[in-house]
C-alpha cells in the first residue's frame, strides 16, 4: 500500500483531545507517507500539551473550544481548502502508509469517500466490546440505509473536496463517523473501502471512547438519522409497534366483554384505543416528514453539485 499519491493538494486532518503521547508520532508518520500534504491538528481543548507536541513535530495547529470530535471535524472541514482530505485520529492506531493508496483510489476511481476498513495487526488492537459494537452498529446502518460499507465507525477516511464542502455535520462527538457515512448514502455518492492495518494503542496513551456510553450515543445518533432521513419507514415502524401494543391490551378486554357484557378494565380500553389512534396517525406524520426530507436531500445535493472539485487558487 505504499507509494506516492497522485499530484494535487492534500490535507491531513487530525482531531485530537489529550493525545500528547501519540500525536507527534502520527504527524511524523503521515509526513513520511504524504510528504506533499499539509498536516493540520485540531486541538479540542487538551490540557496535556497536545498542541505543543503537534507543533514541534511540524504540524499546523488549530483550536476548537467546543468539546467533541464532531465539533473538531466540522472546524477542520470549514477552515481548510484542499483537493483531497485525509481524516485520521491522533492515537497512532491507523496505518499512515495506507494513505497514498487510499488517495490514489479516491482519485483514480472518481470516488467521494474512501473508508479504511480496519484489520487488526494484533489481538489487542480491537477490544472485544468495540468489535462487537462496530459490527452491531454497522449492521444497523446497512439495514436502515442499504449500505455496503462494512466499517461504518472507522475514523480513517479520505474525502473529495465536494464531499467535505457539502457535508452539513450535526454530530458533536464520536457519532460523526456514522453521520459521514449516512451523508454519502443519502446522496448516493460513490464510496469505496480499503483494508488497512489497525494497530494497538500505544501503552503510554489511553482511549477517550467509552464502550457503553459512546456506543449508546452512536446508536441513538443512527436512530435519529434514520428518523430524519427515512421518516416514512421510521414512523411506519412506530405505527406497527403501536398497533401491536394496542392489540395486546385490547384483546383481553374484548374477550371479557363478549363473555360477560362488561368492561371492568376501562382504563386499559382507553389506552388501547389511544394506541390504535397513534397507529393511524404515525404513517401520516411519516408521509409529511418524508416530503420535507426530499426537499432537504435535494438541497444537500445542490450544495454538493455546486462545490468545486479542486481548491480555489491563492
Amino acid at each position: 500500500m505504499t507509494g506516492m499519491a497522485p499530484p494535487g493538494d492534500i490535507a491531513v486532518l487530525v482531531p485530537c483531545y489529550n493525545e500528547a503521547a501519540t500525536v507527534a508520532r502520527v504527524v511524523r508518520s503521515f509526513r513520511e507517507a504524504l510528504p506533499e500534504a499539509r498536516i493540520v491538528v485540531c486541538d479540542n481543548g487538551s490540557d496535556d500539551g497536545t498542541a505543543a507536541a503537534a507543533r514541534e513535530a511540524g504540524a499546523e495547529v488549530r483550536r476548537e473550544r467546543a468539546r467533541g470530535k464532531g465539533h473538531a471535524v466540522r472546524r477542520l472541514f470549514a477552515d481548510l481548502e484542499a483537493d483531497a482530505y485525509v481524516l485520521v485520529d491522533g492515537d497512532a492506531t491507523y496505518d499512515a502508509q495506507s494513505a497514498p493508496a487510499m488517495v490514489r483510489m479516491l482519485r483514480e476511481d472518481h470516488l467521494d469517500m474512501v473508508v479504511a476498513r480496519r484489520r487488526p495487526s494484533a489481538g489487542a488492537a480491537y477490544r472485544t466490546g468495540h468489535r462487537f459494537g462496530n459490527r452491531l452498529l454497522s449492521g444497523a446502518v446497512r439495514r436502515m440505509f442499504g449500505n455496503d460499507v462494512r466499517d461504518v465507525l472507522s475514523g480513517y477516511r479520505v474525502f473529495a473536496r465536494r464531499f467535505v464542502k457539502s457535508f452539513p455535520g450535526r454530530a458533536g462527538a464520536f457519532e460523526i463517523e456514522a453521520e459521514l457515512t449516512v451523508h454519502a448514502l443519502q446522496l448516493r455518492l460513490p464510496v469505496g473501502e480499503m483494508d488497512t492495518p489497525y494497530h494497538p494503542r500505544p501503552a503510554d496513551s489511553h482511549s477517550k471512547l467509552d464502550t457503553w456510553r459512546d456506543g449508546f450515543l452512536i446508536a441513538f445518533a443512527i436512530l435519529r438519522l434514520f428518523a430524519l432521513e427515512r421518516p416514512f419507514r421510521f414512523f411506519l415502524g412506530l405505527a406497527l409497534a403501536f398497533f401491536a401494543a394496542a392489540t395486546v391490551l385490547f384483546v383481553p378486554v374484548l374477550g371479557e366483554y363478549l363473555e360477560t357484557g362488561l368492561v371492568p378494565k376501562l382504563p386499559t380500553l382507553v389506552v388501547a384505543v389511544g394506541g390504535y389512534a397513534l397507529a393511524f396517525i404515525a404513517p401520516i406524520v411519516g408521509l409529511l416528514l418524508h416530503a420535507l426530507s426530499i426537499g432537504r436531500r435535494e438541497a444537500k445535493r445542490l450544495a454538493y453539485l455546486s462545490a468545486r472539485l479542486t481548491a480555489p487558487a491563492d
